[in-house]
């Protein structure tokens, strides 16, 4: 080491750089040679290289506080690469992926390594490696990516707010205008981009709280509104308020999950530290509530953990049910039982499509059961990011507390309150999907045209999903009456499980994996969202196009039987 670093310094000896080194350590040594911290820290080194002596890597015994000539102070830098008081100098590597964040490091990744790979793949591609399919179809949840078109009215008037002067445009409907310049006026200096109120734009809040009145036929109150971004951050608020310190000797706080579930929730049990109590919905009856394998799994769960909330999803998610109304108030009355806040993610009700089985909202059950359940504790979340609008990238969304003191809201407030506001765009959007144009509005024929469209297709992609699935040699799938999704049941060959195990995959994830490798098609594995034991399913969507929905799944079901031929075998599970 000593003769890398002389033939070092015999090249950098007149390098302007090093002069400059030396400047500053002659200053440096100037100011702090009579210092009583460079004392003591001169002495700490003499003692720690009287232990090194004999190191290879140490040239002649010279240490730096017992140099007088600057000389002898600038070969010693240069020369002593494994001093400590170099590596005080040196720049370190203080933020590791051993030092990070605890939070970060329990991270629940929502997506999964099955997606992970398909970016790769789409990279790949882009390099012009060759594949054996021309395009990677993602299976998520975002409308618009995978072609659908937005609505007309919403976007217009976000034009409009976006761009002031389209406000005096005649192209633009006058219904359309008058919504922009409703909300223009509402926002301090007539502008869209301006900050709001933590909880959003009391206006939109107003609208948001008569669509609830609406929808379920009782009043809402505008102060249990809070627009959110997405919702995602309607989650995190939400499930964030069920936490607790957990001083010496208490138990975490336990939220309810449903099995299978949207693997947000996992994360964020994860980041808030609760803990998980997994019930399992039933398959065989459409993906319902038990309500007995609920009071079991909470009993179970009692001596782990101080159970405080239930995590119900409605239109479901992967599983593309409409749960129903009977059902729906049996959770409620299970939750006044055990003392539970209902979360209803209910971002998918205006995603209903089959006629005859219509979407049922927590609160109006709530509200159906009568006064003696006024105290009842629901938190119900809404997003623009679903329905047939599908506007994913605008982060709207809104969460209703019902049932909460003035109080508790108030520490809601001051817990957002560091992010200021959301987004106004989001805003914006939700007051627009809460109030659509209505019968007689220049905008009106064009948009219920766009709305039905889109939801009449759904109904169709849907049954063609459903069909499909169930003609698959060992896949059984439930109708898909709501939501975005189908998340069939597959009975792999023994054979297939045992490769899967080999690769250190799930059995399911290697099948999607093997899926996405030859057609490019990449379902999620029914491991990102749990299932019951023994048991493996994946999630499609039903969003691409019906002109891309054929050739698609007639590529599936050919490689289906192709998997399903190589790996059998008198075994199957």
């Amino acid at each position: 080491m000593a003769q890398r670093n002389l033939e070092w310094y015999s090249v950098h000896t007149y390098g302007v750089a090093l002069r400059e080194m030396a400047q500053r350590n002659v200053e440096w040594y100037s100011v702090h040679k009579n210092s009583v911290a460079l004392c003591e820290m001169a002495q700490r080194n003499v003692e720690w290289h009287s232990l090194h002596t004999n190191s290879v890597a140490l040239p002649d015994p010279y240490t730096i506080f017992v140099f007088a000539d600057l000389f002898d102070i600038l070969v010693f830098l240069i020369s002593v690469d494994s001093h400590p008081l170099q590596m005080e100098t040196a720049a370190q590597e203080i933020l590791t992926d051993k030092t990070i964040n605890p939070v970060f490091q329990r991270a629940y990744n929502v997506r999964g390594w099955v997606n992970t790979r398909a970016y790769e793949i789409k990279h790949e591609m882009a390099l012009g490696e060759r594949k054996p399919f021309d395009e990677v179809v993602i299976h998520y949840g975002d409308p618009h990516a995978f072609g659908q078109s937005p609505i007309t009215f919403l976007r217009q008037c976000l034009a409009c707010l976006l761009c002031p002067q389209f406000l005096n445009d005649p192209q633009f409907p006058k219904d359309v205008k008058e919504k922009a310049r409703r909300i223009l006026k509402a926002t301090p200096g007539f502008a869209i981009s301006s900050y709001t109120n933590t909880f959003g734009l009391r206006l939109i809040r107003e609208d948001v709280a008569k669509y609830i009145s609406r929808r379920d036929g009782y009043p809402a109150d505008v102060d249990d509104v809070i627009l959110t971004n997405g919702g995602a951050i309607g989650i995190q608020i939400g499930l964030a308020s069920l936490g607790t310190d957990m001083p010496n000797g208490k138990l975490k706080p336990g939220l309810m999950i449903p099995i299978p579930v949207f693997p947000q929730y996992k994360s964020r049990i994860v980041e808030f530290n609760l803990y998980e109590i997994p019930y399992y919905l039933e398959e065989e009856n459409n993906w319902s509530f038990n309500i007995g394998e609920m009071k079991k799994a909470i009993d179970k769960a009692r001596p782990h953990c101080e159970p405080r909330g239930l995590v119900l999803i409605n239109p479901g998610n992967p599983t593309g049910q409409i749960l129903s109304y009977d059902n729906i108030r049996e959770v409620i009355k299970f939750c006044v039982r055990e003392k539970l806040v209902l979360f209803a993610d209910e971002v998918y009700q205006e995603t209903v499509f089959i006629k005859g089985v219509p979407f049922h909202s927590c609160r109006k059950v709530l509200r159906d059961l009568g006064s003696e359940y006024n105290d009842f504790q629901l938190m119900s979340l809404n997003s623009a990011s679903k329905g047939f609008y599908g506007e994913c990238g605008l982060r709207g969304g809104y969460l209703e507390l019902v049932g909460f003191s003035n109080a508790v809201k108030s520490q809601f407030r001051d817990m957002m309150s560091p992010s200021v506001s959301g987004s106004t765009i989001g805003q914006a959007a939700m007051s627009l999907i809460c109030c659509p144009p209505q019968p007689g509005d220049e905008s009106y024929e064009i948009f219920i045209q766009e709305k039905t469209a889109i939801l009449e297709s759904y109904e169709r992609k849907a049954k063609i999903t459903t069909a499909m699935l169930n003609s698959l040699e060992g896949v059984t799938c439930n109708e898909v009456t709501g939501a975005l999704y189908a998340f069939p049941r597959i009975r792999l060959p023994q054979k297939a499980i045992e490769e899967a195990k080999r690769n250190n995959h799930n059995p399911d994830g290697f099948y999607c994996w093997q899926l996405m490798e030859t057609t490019g098609i990449v379902p999620t594995p029914g491991e990102n969202y749990g299932q019951k034991e023994g048991t493996y399913h994946f999630r499609l969507t039903i969003l691409p196009s019906e002109e891309k929905i054929a050739p698609m799944y007639e590529r599936l079901s050919k490689f289906h039987k192709e998997f399903m031929d190589k790996y059998k075998d008198n075994k199957e599970n």
